[in-house]
């Protein structure tokens, strides 16, 4: 069968490996598998969702109120704005996949950072457009000028992910906003979001505030449900711009594109900022001990404002590190799918770090004699 050409240039999306996956292959048991490796919540769904859960079981069978009314509004006054400046997606991806395709094409150019969330090129070469990164890995704006001033003819597109993901490092609003101001009306710049609540908790200067960004004729806001709220599973994004912009991305989403169950989730978590200010201060205290772990034990590492830490490494491989931790019941994420010999590991409870320092001591004894 003869399929579409972009398809050619087009790979699979790598996600971190499931629990599943470990039960199966080397026979431990779910309950003692350690996942670190997709970013999502270690406490857990917050009681309060759960509970919401149970309760709208009973109404799976229905389909959700398309206008997200209720959701929008709990957005709209948390982030100062109207529901008229809100989008929902199955999670924050399908809004960049929206933004794509209201935007790119086979004439244009889509700019982002040498190394950042992969799924930017592969929504962008469905569109036919042309990819353009930074040689430096993270955000540098003085290349993301040039490269756009040289091609601003073509670049339709530009995507910042602040805080980046899968390197952690973010930069101050302040710059972030100048140089928006350098950048053409007609080109649209998604900023990505996702794990903004980690970083603006570490430090404020980090924090974008989407009632910023709706002012603006070309930028959006993408936010998640994903991490800081713990509802990966659940699938529900946001994005916040214009009512311009929302209008257009609004005329590519299909309707009931989020769940019955999803849409009361997010309604619930929307609230529980004891459950927030939980994780967040949990994450804070136990970054520091993987900064600790890594300068005692000479592993390079990217400062993080996320809910993750990076690790580099020279001569022992990402890929050997990884496989040895996962025969131990340890998922943690293998960054050879980024073209860097690196492991990013998702920050956990205490307990589930304490084994993570324990294993990865172990390894680097039998490399190197520590």
């Amino acid at each position: 069968m003869k399929f579409n050409d972009f398809l050619d240039d087009l790979v699979n999306y790598e996600a971190g490996k499931p629990i599943e996956l470990v039960v199966r292959e080397f026979g431990i048991e779910a309950k003692d598998v350690i996942k670190l490796a997709s970013n999502e919540n270690p406490f857990g769904t917050s009681k309060r969702v759960e509970e919401a859960l149970k309760e709208v079981a009973k109404n799976a069978h229905l389909y959700p109120d398309d206008s997200y009314f209720e959701l929008k509004e709990g957005l709209a006054k948390k982030y100062d704005v109207s529901s008229k400046n809100l989008i929902i997606g199955s999670g924050s991806d399908q809004i960049i996949e929206y933004a794509l395709h209201a935007k790119a094409n086979k004439q244009s150019g889509v700019l982002m950072a040498g190394v950042t969330f992969a799924m930017y090129e592969i929504y962008a070469k469905q569109t036919g457009a042309k990819i353009y990164r930074t040689k430096s890995m993270g955000h540098d704006l003085n290349e993301f000028l040039e490269i756009y001033n040289a091609k601003k003819d073509e670049i339709s597109v530009i995507f910042l992910c602040m805080p980046n993901n899968p390197l952690g490092e973010c930069l101050d609003a302040e710059e972030i906003f100048k140089f928006i101001k350098k950048i053409d009306e007609n080109t649209l710049v998604v900023l990505d979001c996702a794990y903004n609540e980690f970083a603006k908790f570490k430090d404020s200067k980090k924090e974008i505030r989407p009632s910023d960004v709706a002012k603006l004729k070309n930028v959006i806001y993408l936010g998640t449900f994903s991490k800081a709220y713990a509802l990966g599973g659940m699938r529900v994004g946001y994005g916040v711009a214009n009512e311009e912009i929302i209008g257009a991305l609004s005329k590519l989403r299909a309707p009931f594109n989020i769940t019955t169950p999803s849409l009361r989730a997010a309604i619930v978590a929307l609230g529980d900022d004891e459950f927030v200010q939980q994780t967040m201060q949990n994450n804070f205290e136990q970054m520091k001990r993987y900064e600790e772990f890594a300068k005692q034990n000479g592993i390079e590492f990217i400062p993080s404002y996320t809910n993750f830490i990076t690790f580099k490494f020279n001569e022992l491989k990402s890929s050997q590190i990884c496989e040895k931790m996962l025969k131990k019941g340890i998922i943690l994420r293998d960054l050879k799918s980024y073209a860097l010999n690196a492991v990013r590991i998702t920050i956990g409870l205490s307990w589930q770090n304490d084994r993570v320092f324990e294993e990865l001591k172990q390894i680097l004894k039998w490399e190197y004699g520590f």
